[in-house]
């Protein structure tokens, strides 16, 4: 595991550098078209469910053998070729910068004043309708996906990297990216999709609380004690529909004195969602800045505390 915290340690460094270069090849492109592929050929007819469950684990079994097939042999050439391929497969599946900088381009032209640039922008990382929306919601709808998508893009990798490095990490990838793409509840998705969305829910179950928790450690507070907000943290996480995903916007919302959820639109349909936080306070441009700060520190401390787990698991797997 020590190998494994180690390229995790310059996947992130290299990831908060250069980020996801839009023109390099990316895996997850190659898997969303292999998810696609067997969607167009499995969804159809009777037996929806099941097909929808030999879907999933073809594309988890064929991403994770081709992963850790290429690690290995490289491995065989030379362990710094094994090394560097397994750092470089790590990094590409992290996306704390991609974040970022999707954030930051909300939050610059709300700033200026600029809000259909605010609201074009927003709506190439939501699903909700975002051609109404004011400073606050655009706001909203940013510091809601960086704080829900630091578990599923940053800490989540990171921990299936410990474990099992690139092909641990390619695996989840393989498994949120069908989550992403069939994981709906409409008459398409509502059957074939349900076991994608499943394996999600049980991957992503103990990173997020993991992360969420992190998270309370991040920043100071902008008002009351740590302990406290710890302990309203499960029943804030629960009013999201999600069993993960309230874990982050929670522990987002009680640090920053804020709300998240609410009423959004999807395509006209109004979509009422339980309120996450005890506070109203009106959501600014500074509240997305400092949810791109929490993101940034939980990474750190995940990776800090990818080195204490291995340190002890290499500890006693020798001393045993």
């Amino acid at each position: 595991m020590i190998i494994h915290a180690a390229a995790i340690t310059i996947a992130l460094c290299l990831d908060r550098i250069i980020g996801d270069p839009p023109a390099w090849p990316h895996p997850v492109r190659w898997i969303g078209s292999f998810i696609i592929w067997l969607e167009r050929r499995l969804n159809k007819g009777r037996s929806r469910k099941l097909k929808g469950v030999i879907g999933v684990f073809s594309v988890l079994t064929v991403t994770t053998l081709i992963t850790a097939l290429v690690v290995y042999g490289s491995y065989q050439i030379h362990w710094i070729a094994g090394f560097l391929l397994e750092t470089v497969l790590i990094t590409s599946a992290l996306a704390s910068k991609s974040l970022a900088d999707a954030a930051k381009e909300v939050s610059v032209p709300l700033q200026n004043g600029e809000m259909e640039e605010a609201r074009t922008k927003l709506s190439w990382i939501v699903g909700r309708d975002t051609e109404n929306l004011n400073e606050s919601a655009i706001a909203r709808g940013t510091i809601e996906t960086v704080a829900e998508n630091t578990s599923d893009g940053v800490t989540a990798p990171m921990f299936f990297a410990l474990l099992f490095g690139a092909p641990g990490i390619w695996g989840y990838k393989a498994i949120n990216t069908g989550d992403s793409i069939v994981g709906y509840k409409n008459e398409r998705y509502q059957q074939y999709g349900w076991a994608s969305a499943k394996l999600d829910d049980i991957a992503n179950w103990i990173p997020a609380r993991i992360t969420a928790l992190l998270m309370l450690l991040a920043i100071k507070p902008s008002s009351g004690k740590r302990s406290t907000l710890l302990k309203s943290l499960p029943a804030q996480a629960k009013k999201h529909p999600s069993p993960n995903s309230g874990w982050g916007e929670a522990a987002v919302a009680l640090l920053l004195h804020i709300k998240l959820g609410g009423t959004n639109t999807y395509q006209g349909v109004i979509s009422n969602r339980p309120v996450i936080g005890l506070s109203d306070d009106p959501l600014t441009v500074k509240h997305i800045d400092q949810t791109i700060t929490i993101m940034h520190r939980t990474a750190w401390l995940f990776l800090a505390c990818c080195w204490i787990g291995g340190m002890l698991y290499d500890f006693t797997f020798t001393w045993r």
